[in-house]
């Protein structure tokens, strides 16, 4: 096992009805912002306990934040802040909405251009208090430091990571994740899935805890993602996919073992350049990134297809194709297209995403290996 530092500061408060704690954990006398998305809030019931736990605040709002939150956006977030001296925010929403609050929160200080937070990571000394409500289970970002912005101008998604943006709490309710369309269901258990895996198919690290962990985590999403399109308002059905998603991405199984981000890096290309959906491209990616460095991934597949899909019989190469298999048919069981001819897309779409790694001369992920990677999935 290598060496590790952990610390994960945020208090989760999990269960039925706890939107209506959102008073205790927010200084009673700060002037807070709400930050959401499109509105579907406001047609699920939960923008009114919100504002219900929060009568009495003095609440500000601002709506608008995009799927893949767009960077210009978030800067007129910043423009009001700071115009109302607003002292804590509140992201009420999916992934996007918490991650675009994430770079506002660094942005409002930040002396430079805050571009350059995601663009060149370059480091602030201070960010605003958030909390979170959470809405759609995904991204994990309720219980880490990282987000995910998207340029439009420039068709540019990065990331960022710091301890500075950590949420100070994250209220998960799994009733408020009725509503969702299957669509972002599926999204968000292959994404909470191919997080688990970044994390995970890699060389070996002689870190059982850490290996037996994540493949809990795959198996809770494999058993329970499907349940949760057929019965939708199963609680605890949604309760293990929330709190699955939420684990797949808090730090806690990277703990001193080597992880492998390609399959999201390639993937924020194609949202970028194409307008795919984030959990679409991972689906679409990954199978692809195993089947290119299948000799560094190897001992790892043929333990998840013994461990996660019981896959027993065959030779240890037909073991790992099989596990691979078994892994793309599960995107597909959940009505997620793994190919990019599905999308309409074809072979014209590898070259600009190749360039992309060659101009930022990427450390691992070599033009040559996207080319090959996306060969296999068009």
């Amino acid at each position: 096992m290598e060496n590790f530092s952990y610390h994960n500061p945020v208090k989760i408060i999990f269960g039925r009805q706890t939107i209506a704690q959102l008073a205790n954990e927010i200084p009673a006398n700060a002037k807070v912002l709400m930050t959401y998305g499109g509105g579907s809030i406001k047609k699920n019931g939960v923008y009114e306990q919100v504002k219900a736990a929060l009568a009495g605040f003095d609440l500000l709002e601002f709506g608008g934040i995009e799927p893949n939150p767009h960077y210009e956006t978030c800067m007129k977030a910043v423009e009001l802040i700071r115009k109302e001296k607003v002292a804590f925010l509140l992201a009420v929403g999916g992934g996007s909405v918490v991650d675009g609050t994430k770079l506002i929160a660094a942005a409002v200080s930040f002396a430079g251009n805050p571009w350059d937070i995601v663009a060149r990571r370059a480091p602030f000394a201070s960010a605003l208090p958030i909390g979170v409500v959470l809405t759609l289970p995904a991204t994990g970002t309720e219980m880490n430091g990282n987000s995910v912005v998207t340029r439009a101008a420039t068709q540019e998604k990065l990331s960022f990571s710091s301890p500075l943006v950590y949420p100070k709490f994250s209220i998960l309710d799994p009733e408020t994740t009725y509503s969702l369309p299957p669509r972002q269901i599926s999204n968000g258990v292959v994404d909470a899935f191919v997080h688990v895996a970044e994390q995970y198919m890699n060389p070996p690290a002689n870190a059982p805890l850490q290996d037996y962990y994540a493949e809990s985590i795959l198996k809770v999403l494999i058993e329970e993602g499907p349940r949760a399109l057929s019965a939708p308002q199963d609680y605890n059905v949604r309760a293990n996919v929330m709190w699955a998603a939420t684990m797949a991405l808090n730090g806690l199984i990277a703990c001193g073992v080597p992880q492998d981000w390609s399959t999201h890096e390639i993937g924020h290309e194609l949202t970028a350049l194409h307008g795919l959906d984030h959990g679409q491209t991972l689906a679409v990616v990954m199978p692809g990134v195993w089947r290119t460095l299948r000799a560094q991934k190897f001992d790892k597949l043929l333990q998840m297809g013994k461990r996660v899909f019981g896959i027993a019989g065959g030779s240890p190469e037909e073991r790992v194709e099989a596990a691979i298999d078994a892994t793309e048919n599960f995107f597909r069981s959940l009505g997620t297209k793994t190919k990019l001819a599905e999308y309409g897309l074809d072979e014209t779409v590898i070259e600009p995403v190749a360039q992309r790694f060659a101009a930022r001369q990427h450390p691992f992920i070599t033009p040559d290996m996207v080319r090959k990677v996306l060969r296999q999935r068009l």
